[in-house]
């Protein structure tokens, strides 16, 4: 090759060389790290109530036992089953009342008896005072006789005796029919006390109400060693005997709404508060509540049942418990502000389940971590999404 060319040919490398740098690409810019993505919960305006939980047994508010007033009588009828709702003064049961009539029966032949025995002692008084009504007379006019000399001392006598004896006879005659009479008060009140034991052969329901259970059995002869004959829930009144904690015992007042889930039923029944015990159990540390409930058929005495009493009632704004951080009395949370955490002191209001009540310092619709405390400090940048429980929950309002 000569000089020429070869001078020719470094002219056109270099020529080419800048033309070549200018066209390779620039190198790649690096790629932007998105903020961490963190967990929150929207502070929403809604009613918050706070309770306390309940468990206890169904029992009648009131028990009547019912049985029978005279003894040695044999049940002959029931007119009622456990699981009826009886009236005051409905029979529940009636009793043989064979034997009571025939004591009756020879009570009025008594009292007939002794009508007779006073008409007698009647007859007998009437003939008596004759009788000494004619002696006194004729005393009489025997001393004026005898005061003349003309009868003597002897026929004196005869009369004074006679008269004594009318007089005699007299008050024996009135003592008969006193006697008489006080038989005939005897025989009317026995016969006053065998209608009030036939009455009893009926016994009635001494107030309205549910019959829990009947002992009575047909044939049986009735005794007041055998026990109640019926088992009545005065007015059908059954309530809620439940058991607090003594911790819990303090919040729960006379008064307060209540609400009783019954076994193998999904609706609850409503109530009220209607006694809370003054002590509590040394053993187990529980105090008793009675929660009154409407009469209801499916109300079981016996029964095992929950309930919750409504302690307490507010609307203002709230969020999860978990979202709230409390150190040494002081509650805080963490709200994420344009895409950064800020942490917030707080005052908190009711606490109900899983949810508090926020009062002061947070306003309804800001975003707050869910779990507070835990991953972020004061000023991080995140990327708030929204908890899977809030998500749920607005898809079922939608």
């Amino acid at each position: 090759m000569s000089a020429r060319s070869a001078i020719l040919a470094l002219f056109l490398i270099a020529s080419a060389a800048p033309v070549a740098m200018a066209q390779e690409p620039a190198p790649a810019a690096a790629p932007t790290v998105a903020p961490p993505s963190i967990s929150v919960v929207k502070a929403e305006r809604r009613p918050i109530v706070a309770t306390v939980p309940v468990t206890g047994t169904l029992i009648p508010r009131e028990t009547v036992s019912v049985g029978a007033d005279v003894e040695g009588l044999r049940i002959e009828a029931l007119e009622v089953d456990e699981g009826d709702t009886v009236k005051a003064g409905q029979v529940l049961a009636r009793l043989a009342t064979d034997l009571v009539d025939a004591d009756l029966a020879r009570a009025t032949a008594q009292i007939a008896r002794a009508d007779a025995a006073i008409t007698q002692a009647g007859a007998l008084v009437e003939e008596a005072q004759s009788a000494a009504t004619e002696a006194t007379n004729a005393l009489q006019r025997t001393r004026a006789l005898s005061a003349k000399g003309i009868v003597g001392q002897d026929v004196l006598d005869q009369r004074v005796s006679a008269a004594s004896a009318a007089a005699a006879r007299l008050a024996s005659a009135r003592q008969g029919i006193a006697l008489a009479e006080a038989d005939r008060a005897a025989a009317e009140a026995d016969k006053r006390s065998l209608d009030l034991r036939r009455s009893k052969a009926e016994i009635k329901a001494p107030t309205d109400g549910l019959v829990l259970s009947r002992a009575a059995r047909l044939g049986a002869v009735v005794s007041a060693a055998a026990g109640p004959l019926f088992e009545i829930a005065r007015d059908g009144l059954v309530e809620l005997d439940a058991e607090v904690s003594e911790t819990q015992l303090g919040r729960i007042e006379k008064g307060q709404p209540a609400t009783v889930r019954l076994p193998g039923r999904d609706e609850e029944v409503s109530g009220e508060v209607r006694l809370v015990s003054p002590k509590v159990d040394q053993a187990t540390r529980l105090g008793r509540v009675r929660i009154a409930l409407p009469p209801s058929a499916a109300l079981r005495s016996g029964s095992f049942a929950r309930g919750s009493v409504e302690t307490a009632r507010s609307e203002g704004v709230v969020i999860a418990r978990t979202a709230v951080l409390t150190d040494e009395g002081v509650a805080r949370v963490q709200v994420v502000k344009d895409g950064r955490i800020e942490t917030r002191q707080v005052r908190t209001g009711l606490v109900a389940g899983d949810e508090v009540e926020i009062t002061q310092n947070l306003e309804v619709g800001e975003d707050v971590v869910s779990l507070a405390g835990t991953f972020v400090r004061d000023g991080d940048a995140v990327t708030p999404i929204a908890a899977q429980g809030e998500t749920q929950t607005a898809e079922a309002a939608r």
